[in-house]
């Protein structure tokens, strides 16, 4: 069994990231994860990590394909790889319309399309294969003077039935956010891996990373309230809320659509789905919440904070619950 991994946030003090990197190396942490959102730029954060967290392998948990072109992804990819001993895995999302375009002026057209080709360009290039021209991605790049590696593991993240099955097809293995252990059962694995079987693959090389927000505490409705905080905005983005309506959480969205203020929109998360979805409490809730994601299949758990709560405590009793 694979040790769970972590999320590590990027925000906060460049100490504090530091500390919470050597510790997650320190306890036996397989990987060290970091979300690439607004804070940190994720790739420079795993570089700057690498010699305060010289065992774990080191990933982006996700990068958005429209904020660097596939020749750029791949040189950013492959030069972090070698400056941390081949420690590093790509990890590819298509992001969300509305931050896409404020952010990076990008529009997202067909997202399983300018996926696949998407990845398919990276692995190329990364390969010194011939590059491909797609019907929105192409490139003639080609590294000179600097050989990367071959193999270096590509990840795409995942929601919809679509994507993890071009994940199991294409990639080698998935990332999840915000996924309830149920949803990583009933709909994940088995997706997944009848996509690998489909493409005559073997299903046991795919690797599943599912995030586990994750509260060793004694004040376990505080964390649920910070929790709530944390996912408010993704019941308000489109993908996120497909999902949660196939996990069974239909009526967690209706209630948010609802309510008429932030504070209304934050209790309509309910109890339950943040049951299923998080690891929050004592010990033993702990250990029950990341053994739920364990007995889901073949699963590594990625414990990821939650807001309000004190990470270092978090990580001991995750990785003893594992």
């Amino acid at each position: 069994m694979i040790a769970p991994a972590i999320l590590l946030p990027t925000t906060g003090s460049w100490a504090q990231v530091r500390k919470h990197a050597a510790l997650a190396d320190r306890l036996g942490y397989s990987a060290i994860n970091c979300s690439h959102i607004s804070a940190r730029d994720s790739f420079t954060t795993l570089a700057g990590l690498a010699d305060v967290a010289p065992r774990a392998d080191l990933g982006v948990a996700v990068a958005p394909i429209y904020h660097r072109t596939p020749a750029s992804m791949a040189q950013t990819a492959a030069t972090v790889d070698d400056v941390t001993g081949g420690r590093f895995r790509l990890g590819l999302g298509v992001g969300h319309r509305v931050t896409m375009a404020n952010w990076h002026g990008q529009e997202i057209g067909s997202p399983l399309t300018e996926m696949r080709e998407y990845a398919g360009l990276v692995r190329a290039l990364l390969a010194g294969a011939p590059a491909t021209t797609g019907e929105r991605w192409r490139s003639t790049f080609a590294f000179a003077g600097f050989t990367p590696r071959l193999d270096l593991p590509i990840y795409l993240a995942g929601l919809s039935v679509g994507m993890l099955a071009l994940a199991g097809e294409i990639a080698d293995g998935i990332v999840l956010w915000a996924c309830p252990a149920s949803y990583v059962r009933e709909v994940v694995v088995p997706t997944v891996r009848a996509a690998r079987v489909a493409a005559g693959k073997d299903p046991d090389s795919f690797a599943i990373l599912a995030a586990v927000p994750c509260a060793a505490t004694d004040d376990p409705e505080r964390a649920m309230d910070g929790m709530r905080g944390e996912l408010v905005r993704y019941f308000g983005l489109p993908f996120y809320r497909r999902m949660f309506a196939a996990a069974g959480y239909a009526g967690d969205i209706a209630a948010y659509d609802a309510a008429d203020s932030d504070a209304g929109r934050r209790q309509a998360i309910g109890a339950d789905f943040i049951a299923d979805l998080c690891a929050i409490g004592d010990s033993r809730a702990v250990a029950e919440g990341v053994g739920r994601y364990r007995a889901a299949g073949p699963v590594t758990p990625m414990i990821s904070n939650v807001a309000g709560t004190d990470f270092a405590s978090t990580l001991h009793a995750a990785v003893a619950a594992s």
